[in-house]
């Protein structure tokens, strides 16, 4: 059976007659390690490196602090960093970074393709912090940071000149902002403390390192937000013309600042602002996506714009769907084909502070504590889900390849329905699956119909905290 059999010339629905909700999960990895738990044989690293590919590795170090918590944040971060705390987690860093390496072996060449620091914000970190953070990239992994894409995150009371200054020196081919909002009621609106001014005077040093991608971070769904002010913040960010720029919708998530905001409302009230708050989401999405498709950028994904003429600086031999992923911090996650695993997970902060001063207490790093397999026809539900949430679409012949069939012969329903809501896009070909403007906007509903009953009555059992 070929996908031609896929019917994707079904006229799209409108989200009241097929009852979907457009906002469900973000997927930005699966399984999510909500889905993760306790791995009670604790198997060794270098048992479950064995065999794995090693030459075109993601290297990322997840720094889990910041100056403060947005109240729509529910990454692994703490606020502030008392006693020397940084110093001692880049100690565990550069343990965990020698027991990795180590478990790596050379038998086969070990080769990262592209970096990445992530968090939290790294340039928390001081300077010096930052050039000892990239000495333990190089000097404890083998990573050649100023051979391969470097991307960093940042912020705007942290995006000072000599974080950038090393930044920059070492290899730094993207820096992301989160800035949100150029509007200072919404940022306020969004527990996120800062005032345009200074969101402006980052950009302006930013700009002045030469660093080549420069990506900013938007935010839409805000209380008090209007189309009117949704495009001001735009035009604010396009007035720097960013080589990238990232939309993403509002959550409210259990255990947030403004997730504790919303806990005092009832069912019924919360359903009704649901459905208004989810119509207008979809409706500041399709204004945004509109205007940076108007101003010279092409859409990568449902949240990722890239200017048209922008230096291509993302990894030219990484795919994440097949490629391992070393992950170095206890906030983040390391993928082998066979395993998923990283450290405990939490929101709260309390439990987070606690994970933190346990790793940073941790004298053999040789072992993976938390994850989850990836067997069965996960592998395959990975490939399909996170290649068709690019723009860009699945080339059949490379699932082919892989897995020694087509999609719609291992997900014949969840094809169909997307078929059925227009989600596919009808004219992309017989060689290649790929999703419709409107399966775009709607990767957030789309993508949780991929993830398999398992990781779903995973994600249902775990406990937030």
């Amino acid at each position: 059976m070929t996908t031609t059999t896929v019917r994707a010339d079904t006229a799209p629905t409108t989200d009241a007659a097929s009852g979907v909700r457009p906002y469900q999960s973000y997927v930005y990895a699966y399984p999510h390690k909500t889905a993760y738990a306790e791995l009670h044989d604790r198997p060794t690293l270098r048992e479950l490196w064995a065999g794995e590919s090693r030459d075109a590795l993601q290297l990322y170090a997840h720094i889990p602090f910041c100056e403060v918590r947005c109240g729509f944040c529910n990454l692994f971060t703490r606020i502030g960093a008392p006693d020397e705390l940084t110093t001692r987690y880049l100690d565990a860093l550069d343990r965990q970074a020698t027991a990795v390496r180590d478990a790596l072996g050379d038998d086969e060449p070990v080769r990262f393709a592209a970096a990445a620091f992530g968090g939290g914000t790294p340039t928390f970190l001081t300077a010096g912090e930052l050039e000892r953070l990239c000495d333990i990239a190089e000097k404890r992994m083998g990573a050649d940071l100023r051979a391969v894409p470097l991307s960093v995150e940042t912020s705007p009371s942290t995006a000072t000149a000599d974080r950038l200054a090393v930044l920059a020196d070492r290899g730094t081919t993207r820096i992301s902002i989160g800035v949100q909002s150029f509007v200072d009621a919404e940022a306020r609106a969004a527990v996120r403390p800062q005032r345009r001014a200074d969101v402006e005077a980052a950009l302006g040093r930013i700009r002045e390192t030469r660093i080549p991608v420069l990506n900013i971070d938007l935010i839409y769904g805000i209380d008090g937000q209007t189309a009117r002010s949704w495009l001001a913040s735009l035009d604010a960010a396009l007035a720097w013309r960013p080589e990238e720029l990232y939309l993403y919708p509002l959550y409210v998530r259990p255990l947030t600042g403004l997730g504790r905001l919303a806990e005092g409302s009832g069912p019924e009230a919360r359903a009704a602002a649901d459905a208004a708050w989810d119509a207008q989401r979809l409706h500041l999405y399709r204004t945004g996506r509109d205007h940076l498709l108007a101003h010279g950028y092409e859409q990568v994904s449902m949240r990722m714009f890239r200017r048209a003429d922008a230096p291509q600086e993302g990894p030219d031999d990484y795919a994440c769907q097949t490629d391992g992923m070393i992950g170095l911090g206890c906030g983040a996650r390391s993928y082998t084909s066979s395993l998923h695993y990283s450290f405990d997970y939490a929101v709260n902060m309390g439990q987070i502070r606690d994970i933190i001063d346990r790793f940073t207490t941790t004298e053999d790093f040789t072992r993976a504590e938390h994850g989850r397999p990836v067997d069965g026809d996960e592998p395959q539900r990975r490939h399909l889900l996170q290649s068709l949430l690019q723009a860009a679409g699945l080339p059949l012949a490379e699932y082919r390849q892989r897995f020694g069939r087509d999609p719609v012969d291992d997900f014949p329903d969840e094809l169909a329905r997307f078929t059925d809501l227009g989600w596919l896009d009808r004219g992309a070909g017989d060689g290649l699956l790929r999703l419709s403007p409107e399966g775009l906007a709607h990767s957030d509903a789309l993508g949780p119909v991929l993830f398999s009953p398992a990781v779903r009555a995973a994600m249902a059992a775990y406990e937030a905290k």
